[in-house]
């Protein structure tokens, strides 16, 4: 009754392959939009912005790039992070040794930094697969945290370690207070959600899911899963480089080689698993939840006069980050996507018990 399609004929290939088919999911995203644009610069603190929106969009970004490398093409890595980084102190710098390039054009460039160094690493998927390639992929995180921990040359040769950046100007406009930052990185990860959308949707989409489905006939039927492998590892390094450097220049305004350590890739893993892995939705839903789980359970306890201490807080998370993991593998493999597809198909019913 609320969700139905009847009448929404289609009498045109493009109509009928638009991203969005049935209007009462165009009408919801454009209104979704709409109200992320206009709607929430006039609600929302500047708090929300640092502490959870801010965060949010970023990490959406960066899990949309491991969703295409795991839940689209099927290759296993826990070091996307180390991809973060690459894209992090490529654009730091650009910016410091080229500052007559445009900040979007330093965004490009920080990416296919990460992208080659992506696909560098993904060499080992040729040839291995699985548990052995998600230890080659954690050889990367290694790596990376020692590179940029050693070579001064990365830091700027600053003595502490640490790198510094100061607002930044696109076109005049200076990207300064966390209103602005928002704006900037949501205009960002839209673009890359709907470049995203459509690359699974072509043929690379198409290669990815076949190789991820099995190599071997994908291999038999054309697809040659050299290009198809690599290709995966460079886009998603991209996407990770990409929102590296969002996470440095627009969240952190400074930071130093272990804010993109270890548990940063496994978080990026959790938003992937938890939403929902082969979905963009998912990378969205999988990232609300990993952000706004550690601030609700700083509030929650609290307001219900049980204070959790840091410690005991931080061990909490934990324990349901494990139990969830658990839970949605067994029980809904694909995740909090998967749900929501649900409840659409029950709204197509209802209140029809058929």
């Amino acid at each position: 009754m609320f969700f139905r399609e009847n009448g929404q004929f289609k009498s045109t290939y493009r109509a009928d392959m638009q991203l969005l088919p049935i209007a009462q999911d165009r009408y919801f995203v454009l209104a979704l939009v709409a109200f992320a644009f206009f709607a929430v610069p006039l609600l929302v603190s500047d708090y929300l912005y640092l502490s959870i929106i801010n965060p949010f969009l970023i990490l959406t970004l960066a899990a949309i790039g491991l969703n295409l490398l795991v839940g689209y093409c099927g290759q296993i890595s826990i070091g996307h992070a180390a991809f973060m980084a690459w894209g992090a102190y490529a654009a730091y710098n650009l910016v410091q040794r080229v500052p007559m390039l445009n900040f979007l054009v330093v965004l490009v460039l920080a990416g296919l930094v990460a992208a080659l160094v992506g696909m560098f690493f993904g060499i080992p998927s040729l040839r291995i697969k699985g548990l052995y390639l998600a230890v080659a992929t954690l050889a990367a995180q290694f790596f990376t945290d020692w590179i940029f921990a050693r070579v001064k040359w990365f830091t700027n040769y600053s003595s502490s370690g640490s790198v510094s950046t100061a607002p930044v100007q696109i076109f005049g406009w200076t990207i300064g207070t966390p209103r602005d930052k928002y704006l900037f990185v949501l205009g960002v990860v839209i673009v890359f959600t709907l470049v995203a959308r459509n690359l699974v949707r072509g043929h690379l989409g198409r290669a990815w899911m076949a190789t991820r489905d099995m190599d071997v006939a994908a291999e038999v039927i054309g697809i040659r899963p050299v290009y198809a492998k690599l290709t995966a590892f460079g886009v998603s390094s991209f996407y990770c480089g990409v929102a590296g450097a969002l996470w440095g220049f627009f969240h952190l305004g400074s930071w130093e080689p272990l804010a993109f350590n270890l548990n940063l890739s496994f978080d990026l893993l959790f938003m992937i698993i938890i939403g929902g892995m082969g979905s963009i939705l998912g990378s969205y839903l999988g990232a609300a939840f990993i952000v706004a789980l550690p601030i609700a359970l700083n509030q929650i306890p609290e307001k219900l006069g049980v204070p959790l201490s840091t410690a005991m807080a931080s061990n909490v998370e934990f324990m349901i980050f494990g139990s969830l993991i658990v839970l949605f593998l067994v029980l809904e493999p694909h995740g909090l996507a998967r749900l929501w597809a649900i409840g659409k198909e029950k709204l197509r019913l209802w209140p029809f018990p058929h």
